[in-house]
């Protein structure tokens, strides 16, 4: 099945549960109730459920209204769960359960964030627009989707799954935003395909004039030094002011000087617009060594993990040392929504760089590592960047990208564009023998597409790698595809034969993962002084 095909049966999806839901007209509340409008979702028992225990709301007469129910029903569930993960955390004294627990109640958090913000967005006061578009609202129902995988998957890494899953499977809340995916889903395909939320000019609403200028000439409102010629001695300490604001007020410069920060920094929740600058990626160095085989979460044991909305990164590497026998171990984690990174290197071994969530975008940037070094459920366009596979352990294989799409409904996937494959110094010596794959499916709609990319030999003939060898997990379901790459192994005569698999044809196909349509780019990076290519 070709890539129009798919779009069309996905389509096809939408219209029908457009149909469904939308053109009966209804003539009284009583016309239809809660049960009908459930059962055309794609989970109806957790819906039925919800709205059978919680009486006295009000029927929806229209999709849109419905849409904001299942919000509302998805954000109880999630307030609920993060209670009883709060609660189970009072007496426990497992390390790894509290580890795990730490992760999972900041990740339910942001959960709520993530619906409370969706909410408010597309249920505005009467006579009042919408404040996001439907797409914006699908970026930020697929992260609190992702959000909850994360503390499942976290209680797997430290074998603690008997402990955390009835706490948070009791709720029903990956059901019950799936069902908040497929409606906003159906909207978004109705109406407007539009950005996300931008003034006429096209410049992001969060980013004044001010903050143009600096990006041009940055002028820092704290500095980093080693040498003690700053504010601080310390990256986290300077963010850490920064998130005491009372009001943010445009964008916050940290200027880090060179040197090597041996830390692991935070980019908290609603500690907004911060941009970190460096002296260059060979010179500004934040380095840790966190790993899971050290008794972290992969999740957590990011050197520098980012959370906060609208990050920027520029001339800084993100390194994590653990080494590649130590298991996933991230340099860098984001969930920035409408993150940047610019001119930065992010080195490690398993596990790099983690894309969690959100819309991201990297420019000019460095990516080492060896399995699954690209990994995570964001939507993330890398653009003129070199990514290069390592020296793994003896018998291992590099995976250069392993994206967690879970469900079909999330816009989410990994976009590499216009960038250069290329073995790492220590891989090329014995690069005739270790086998390098673009991307194998740790979900089952696992999303990666190479455009206009250079690979080098490095990259194995057939391309791709399933999840385990022999395994036919997401084979048909995931979406892999190629488009005009060039270099030695840019030939796809020897690629899988996967129902999940594409070699694009047409530049129309293609432009759907470029920066101006599966991240919005041009409705927010417009006149940041980040350079960038909108379409192909």
């Amino acid at each position: 099945m070709n890539m129009m095909m798919q779009k069309l049966s996905i389509l096809f999806l939408h219209l029908i549960l457009l149909v469904l839901l939308c053109v009966h007209p209804l003539t009284t509340v009583a016309d239809r109730n809660s049960t009908d409008w459930c059962d055309k979702t794609p989970y109806p028992d957790p819906c039925k459920c919800y709205f059978k225990n919680h009486n006295g709301f009000q029927q929806p007469t229209q999709l849109s209204e419905f849409r904001v129910m299942l919000v509302e029903a998805a954000m109880d569930r999630a307030i609920s769960a993060r209670a009883e993960l709060t609660n189970s955390g009072k007496n426990c004294t497992d390390s790894k359960k509290q580890a795990v627990l730490a992760d999972c109640i900041d990740l339910y958090g942001d959960t709520i964030m993530q619906l409370n913000r969706t909410l408010h967005g597309v249920s505005p006061k009467a006579g009042a627009a919408k404040s996001c578009t439907d797409f914006d609202a699908q970026t930020w129902l697929s992260t609190a989707l992702t959000n909850t995988e994360t503390c499942r998957r976290g209680s797997s890494d430290l074998n603690v799954t008997d402990f955390i899953t009835p706490i948070v499977s009791n709720t029903k809340i990956s059901h019950l935003i799936s069902n908040c995916l497929a409606v906003n889903g159906a909207l978004l395909t109705a109406g407007n395909k539009g950005n996300t939320t931008a003034n006429q000019k096209g410049f992001p609403t969060w980013l004044s004039r001010k903050d143009k200028r600096l990006l041009r000439a940055v002028r820092a409102n704290l500095v980093v030094a080693k040498d003690g010629s700053g504010h601080f001695n310390t990256v986290q300490a300077a963010i850490d002011v920064a998130g005491r604001r009372k009001v943010t007020s445009g964008r916050f410069v940290i200027y880090v000087k060179r040197g090597i920060y041996q830390e692991n920094i935070n980019v908290r929740l609603n500690n907004d617009d911060i941009m970190l600058v460096g002296d260059g990626m060979r010179s500004t160095i934040i380095t840790g060594g966190r790993s899971v085989q050290g008794g972290y979460t992969t999740y957590n044991s990011a050197t520098a993990g980012i959370e906060g909305l609208h990050f920027i990164a520029k001339g800084i590497t993100f390194r994590n040392t653990a080494g590649p026998a130590k298991g996933q171990a991230v340099a860098l984690r984001s969930s920035s929504d409408l993150s940047i990174f610019y001119k930065c290197s992010i080195e490690g071994y398993q596990d790099t760089l983690m894309v969690h969530s959100q819309r991201q975008f990297y420019r000019e940037c460095y990516i080492y590592g060896t399995v699954d070094f690209i990994f995570g459920n964001a939507a993330a366009v890398f653009q003129n960047c070199l990514i290069l596979p390592r020296r793994p352990l003896k018998g291992q294989a590099n995976v250069i990208t392993a994206q967690g799409r879970a469900d079909p409904f999330q816009n989410t996937g990994i976009s590499i564009h216009n960038s250069r494959i290329l073995p790492a110094p220590d891989l090329k010596p014995v690069v005739g023998t270790v086998k390098t794959y673009m991307g194998r499916p740790w979900m089952k709609f696992s999303r990666t597409v190479v455009l206009q990319t250079y690979l080098d030999n490095v990259v194995s003939p057939v391309g791709w790698s399933p999840w385990i060898e022999g395994s036919v997990f997401g084979l048909d379901t995931l979406f892999y595809a190629e488009y005009k790459n060039t270099g030695p192994a840019s030939s796809t005569r020897w690629r899988v034969s996967w129902k999940g698999f594409h070699v694009l044809g047409r530049a129309s196909d293609a432009s759907a993962f470029t920066v101006g349509k599966f991240i919005a780019g041009t409705a927010w990076l417009p006149r940041t002084g980040i350079p960038f290519t909108s379409g192909l």
